[in-house]
């Protein structure tokens, strides 16, 4: 027979006890807590018992400790723990304290992060036995929760402007958690928030935003009953009319748990908008905690930079959509099949409160409901059958979830098997069957089946930084300012990299080595123009933005070890200078080269005979920033321009007139070719991607990726995997975005991230891996005038897992227009 639990006088009189033990007298906040918890019990309430964890000090902990593991064979139902403000606690003892309770931990909330980087990353790494876990304005950069939560069911993150990403497994140990929600937070990743996301099975409700109606927005309010659960109207779908969770909970049918989630959601969650923000000064070199970024601003949370704000009676940070959430206007038929009782009176508006960035992601909604089936609420707003295919609908049309069009996950094992077996088989006949055995699919398509399978085992691809080390000196490792590069036409393990300083450095971005190393002459220039020669691999061009221009064999330029910022070489060939200089390119028979800069002209070169040919001038209106011969016609070449052309000349017909003239929006910051020359894809400032028939000029494919509002946000394109996919990032981003070349639809976001606080990075250049299928490599570069830039390789078929953590260490500001 089961021993009956003591009661509360007993767990008393045994604090009392364990405080003489330790020679301290005992602490008046417990013995009022147990006070209380006695008093409930006299109302037949939830006998509950409320730990603060300001009112202790470290010579308390003991006898509370001790008490409190005692508490699960007392007549206590629950303990909840709390911070307000600043503790004089140890965050050792305040953690050792949470944990001694056992099955009876309900809630924790933490308000203020004074127990500093080890309590959270403790907390974090192994977990916590409660099932309601409050940590607003928490410093996580990077959410790394992989201990044992296995009774959490509501997890609080609001407001916890620092948090950008999730690590792949920081979900994995929260079985039961039905609530999540994120306001506030600087998440912005789709696929990457939806992936760490699905390792959640319980869960149904789902927050980066609140949906409020603005005509009660000034008299929003919420009520408590005796058990300290709250009520909280939500907003129906369409955003004309509120329901409660009541009403949810009839709409969702299969889950009568919803409301006492929600409430207990909102017990923690106070939306008076004027809520206490606190702060922490401890500065922290963990790359997943920021406790700098904890600001205190009146009382608000201070605005998040890339989200736009507007103010509106006695709600701040909030903006106004009709119809409870925001659509192109090339999906009104669907937003009306998905909400046939919509209405388009102007004046019934919903506002959304504390929004994240990935709330303002092109069909936020549509993505979150089609990859979280489990789903039920998003965002205050319940999830239909209608909702979801509606959603079905969106993300097929816009994204990809597999490469090449795979709908469903395969096994590489199996892939790499069944290639095996029909490889090895012989096509042989025989007077009943004529083909017997044949060799089955083609090697083109196991390939892509392989992409496929590898891309869909993870969301997040490697990352990791180009190194430098001098070979003839050991692994000394060599310290370069790159600012812009370009992969080797025919060797798979060479790059050149050119340098802020004027330096031109072929190095194995395999193994990090230099294999040849060029340093400036004369004045130190950026160099932005380089370009390999086709039948000549061993040569390049390479062009500073002071003009100089020079051929260089590196087959005979000697490894830095033996250069000197004096030395020159015999197997250079100077041309003649180009001024404010920003793109060269050979053609594909390494007879000429072009170069544009900062005028209207381009002047063509011949490699044999080390002179400049001819000056074409007034070719657009204003400055060319990038041309670029075709890969295959050795006459033909394309010029973008920032008076907003695109245009395809030739030779052969003394470009006094382009072949044709394509146009954007706003200025063109790049074009290249595809890899067969049927297509050219143009970059025009902001995201302003398309894809051109190369014969005519004809639009073929508008990628459609957002604006930003910024006329700096410079954009650059290249193709990936020959022409079935371009790669697309801005300097103004951290970002870079993954589409399919044939129908548009993004496959992939890759986010940038370096260490440290504040540490995003930005897109400055970025090239696909001509030898690697879903690989490529991106210059980036923070913000901060002292940061440095970094090449970034990315590996789409690698997990992280496989790749080391990178730290930024090169230097450059963000990119200008210059170049490609």
């Amino acid at each position: 027979m089961a021993e009956e639990n003591f009661d509360i006088q007993t767990l008393e009189e045994r604090y009392v006890n364990y405080c003489g033990r330790h020679g301290i007298p005992p602490n008046g906040a417990i013995m009022s807590g147990l006070f209380k918890a006695d008093v409930k019990k006299a109302r037949y309430e939830i006998c509950n018992l409320e730990i603060v964890l300001d009112r202790f000090k470290d010579v308390d902990f003991l006898p509370l400790h001790n008490v409190l593991m005692d508490v699960d064979k007392s007549e206590i139902e629950s303990v909840d723990v709390r911070n307000e403000s600043s503790c004089a606690l140890n965050g050792e003892y305040a953690l050792s304290l949470m944990r001694a309770v056992k099955q009876k931990l309900r809630i924790v909330d933490i308000q203020n992060f004074s127990f500093g980087r080890v309590f959270l990353r403790d907390l974090s790494h192994r977990g916590l036995g409660c099932e309601i876990l409050n940590m607003k304005s928490s410093p996580f950069r990077k959410l790394n929760m992989m201990g044992q939560f296995e009774r959490l069911h509501t997890l609080n993150l609001d407001y916890s402007s620092s948090l950008t990403s999730f690590r792949e497994d920081c979900f994995s140990g929260m079985p039961k958690l039905r609530f999540l929600s994120m306001c506030g937070s600087k998440v912005s990743n789709l696929f990457t928030t939806t992936a760490a996301l699905s390792k959640l099975p319980s869960l149904s409700v789902l927050r980066f935003q609140k949906w409020l109606l603005s005509d009660d927005s000034e008299s929003f309010t919420y009520k408590r009953d005796d058990r300290s659960q709250s009520h909280l109207s939500l907003l129906n779908l369409d955003g004309n009319s509120e329901v409660s969770p009541i009403d949810i909970e009839e709409d969702m049918g299969d889950n009568p748990s919803t409301t006492e989630l929600l409430r207990n959601l909102f017990s923690l969650d106070n939306l008076v908008i004027d809520h206490e923000m606190q702060s922490a000064s401890e500065e922290s070199d963990d790359s997943e905690l920021d406790f700098s970024s904890l600001r205190q601003d009146n009382g608000l949370l201070e605005p998040l930079s890339d989200v736009p704000v507007w103010r509106s009676g006695s709600v701040h940070m909030q903006y106004e959509v009709n119809s409870g959430m925001s659509r192109s206007q090339n999906e009104e038929e669907l937003a009306g099949f998905a909400n046939p009782n919509s209405q388009s009176d102007s004046s019934s508006k919903s506002i959304a409160c504390y929004p994240s960035p990935i709330c303002f992601e092109k069909h936020y909604r549509a993505f979150m409901i089609a990859s979280l089936p489990n789903l039920k609420v998003l965002d205050n707003s319940p999830i239909r059958k209608i909702d979801k295919e509606w959603a079905a609908i969106i993300f097929s049309k816009h994204f990809e979830y597999l490469p090449y069009k795979r709908k469903s996950k395969e096994n590489i094992i199996s892939i790499l098997r069944n290639r095996e077996i029909k490889s090895s088989c012989t096509s042989w006949t025989d007077q009943k069957n004529k083909i017997s055995c044949s060799s089955g699919s083609s090697q083109h398509r196991y390939v892509r089946s392989l992409c496929a399978a590898k891309m869909g085992s993870s969301y997040w691809p490697s990352l990791q930084p180009l190194s430098y080390t001098d070979g003839s000196l050991g692994h000394e490792s060599v310290s370069l300012r790159p600012r812009q590069f370009e992969y080797h036409p025919s060797n798979p393990s060479l790059m050149v990299v050119g340098t802020l300083d004027g330096e031109v450095v072929v190095v194995n971005h395999e193994s990090g080595k230099l294999v040849s190393y060029i340093p400036s002459l004369g004045e130190m220039s950026s160099v932005l123009g380089l370009s390999w020669l086709k039948k000549h691999p061993h040569k390049l061009i390479a062009g500073s933005d002071n003009g100089s221009l020079r051929l260089y064999d590196i087959n005979n330029i000697p490894p830095i070890a033996t250069g000197t910022h004096h030395w020159t070489s015999p197997y250079s060939v100077a041309f003649d200078d180009f001024e404010q200089l920003t793109s060269v390119h050979v053609n594909s028979t390494d007879e000429l080269f072009v170069a544009s800069g900062y005028s209207r002209n381009v002047a063509l070169y011949d490699i044999q005979c080390g002179r400049r040919l001819q000056s074409f001038t007034d070719m657009h209106q204003e400055h060319i920033n990038v041309v670029k011969f075709s890969n295959h016609s050795p006459s033909v070449f394309a010029t973008s321009s920032f008076d907003r052309d695109v245009k395809l000349w030739d030779l052969r017909q003394k470009p006094i007139r382009p072949c044709y003239t394509a146009s954007s929006s706003k200025g063109n910051v790049m074009v290249c070719f595809s890899p067969d020359d049927h297509y050219l894809l143009a970059s025009a400032v902001d995201n302003e991607v398309k894809q051109l028939l190369a014969v005519d000029g004809r639009l073929h494919l508008d990628f459609g990726i957002p604006p930003t509002g910024s006329s700096q946000n410079y954009t650059r394109s290249y193709y990936l995997n020959g022409r079935d996919y371009i790669v697309s990032g801005s300097c103004d981003q951290q970002v870079v975005h993954v589409c399919c070349a044939q129908t548009g639809r993004r496959l992939r976001d890759v986010s940038l991230e370096g260490r440290g606080s504040g540490s995003l990075m930005f897109v400055q250049s970025l090239r696909g891996d001509p030898f690697r299928e879903f690989n490529m490599s991106i210059l980036a570069a923070y913000t901060r005038p002292s940061s440095r830039s970094e090449i970034i390789k990315v590996n789409l078929l690698a997990s992280s897992n496989h790749s080391r953590e990178y730290t930024c260490r090169q230097n450059l500001p963000p990119s200008n227009s210059m170049g490609g």
